[in-house]
């Protein structure tokens, strides 16, 4: 059954969620909106379309220790720290982040399973929050994601009707915190289901209108050999600076790098988060696969639009517009869409 609740009570909300869980929502903070966990007094923000950078640390930190370990003469101690210890909630994911956390889990949940993920994403809750006011950069349906509902792999999907938020489990962990929450919630009358009707047409409407909704990333055509060979790739590349930041703020960008620490008698080892864009990715002992800036430009989108959807069955982008807001020198996915797709 559709629940409801009035943003009146989200305090409280908040502070019943976080006696038994983690709980990370977005908060401005020095002028950025971006999930972090949530205490008394924090500065919480579920009007912004979307977060500065996508929440996807929440499952995949930006920098995790794996292991610590501390020598004692001839002895070595190990001590195995990486997973997640605490149950925790993410609150207000947007459908295209949504579908973000689906395409990084098909990476990291395949055959060899990453355990300390597996750890984490089992025992996180995803809220989603449906987009009202879709932004100009957004093509988040040319990839199928729909703002006006939340995707199958969300726990709970809510829906903002100005004074008060629609709420529905879809998984059996969204019941088992909905049912902790009874006595904040009540049952959706007919009249909210009437509006929330209205405002996903209205929803729709929005993104029939938006400048990028002709995004066609199916038109992108012909053998793999002819893609990888394409001359557009040079005149893309030309104004690359290599900085990262797409890959950074993007919600399925999954590069990663494993070093180790080494403090002398102790150290760890740590995972964190690297980038296909970076010069010495693919530096290895007998050199480097990719040289130039071309060639890891052309590795980025081949592997978004090409790569991973011959792989998994769909693409890895979600259409939020981060990497069109971030980019210092307007490169962005959308631009290498239109070219590879044939547009002139």
């Amino acid at each position: 059954m559709m629940k409801k609740i009035s943003k009146n009570e989200f305090s409280k909300l908040f502070s019943l969620i976080d006696k038994t869980y983690e709980l990370y929502l977005p908060i401005e903070k020095e002028g950025q909106i971006n999930f972090s966990i949530w205490e008394e007094g924090a500065q919480v923000n579920l009007e912004a379309l979307k977060t500065d950078i996508s929440p996807k640390e929440t499952i995949f930190p930006q920098s995790e220790t794996y292991l610590k370990y501390k020598k004692n003469g001839k002895k070595l101690e190990l001590k195995n720290v990486g997973g997640k210890k605490e149950k925790y909630v993410v609150f207000g994911v947007r459908p295209c982040d949504t579908l973000g956390f689906q395409i990084i889990d098909n990476v990291f949940l395949r055959e060899p399973i990453d355990r300390f993920y597996e750890e984490r994403r089992n025992k996180g809750i995803i809220i989603s929050m449906a987009c009202s006011s879709p932004e100009d950069t957004c093509f988040c349906n040319s990839f199928g994601v729909k703002p006006q509902d939340a995707p199958k792999t969300a726990d709970i999907a809510t829906w903002d009707l100005g004074d008060r938020l629609l709420w529905s489990s879809q998984t059996e962990k969204g019941k088992e915190l909905t049912g902790k929450l009874l006595d904040i919630l009540e049952n959706a009358t007919e009249k909210d289901k009437q509006q929330l009707n209205t405002l996903k047409k209205d929803i729709k409407t929005k993104l029939e209108d938006l400048p990028l909704a002709d995004i066609k990333p199916e038109r992108i055509d012909g053998e793999l050999k002819d893609l990888f060979e394409s001359k557009i790739w040079e005149k893309l590349s030309e104004g690359c600076l290599g900085c990262g930041t797409c890959t950074y703020v993007c919600p399925t960008c999954h590069c990663y790098d494993i070093s180790d620490f080494d403090g002398g008698n102790s150290g760890e080892r740590f995972r964190c988060w690297d980038s296909c864009m970076y010069s010495d990715f693919t530096l290895m002992a007998h050199g480097n696969i990719r040289k130039t800036q071309k060639e890891r430009f052309r590795q980025r989108f081949m592997h978004k639009l090409v790569y991973y959807p011959n792989n998994h069955g769909l693409y890895a982008c979600v259409g939020c517009g981060r990497c069109i807001v971030k980019c210092p020198v307007n490169l962005d996915i959308v631009k290498v869409i239109k070219k590879l797709g044939g547009e002139k």
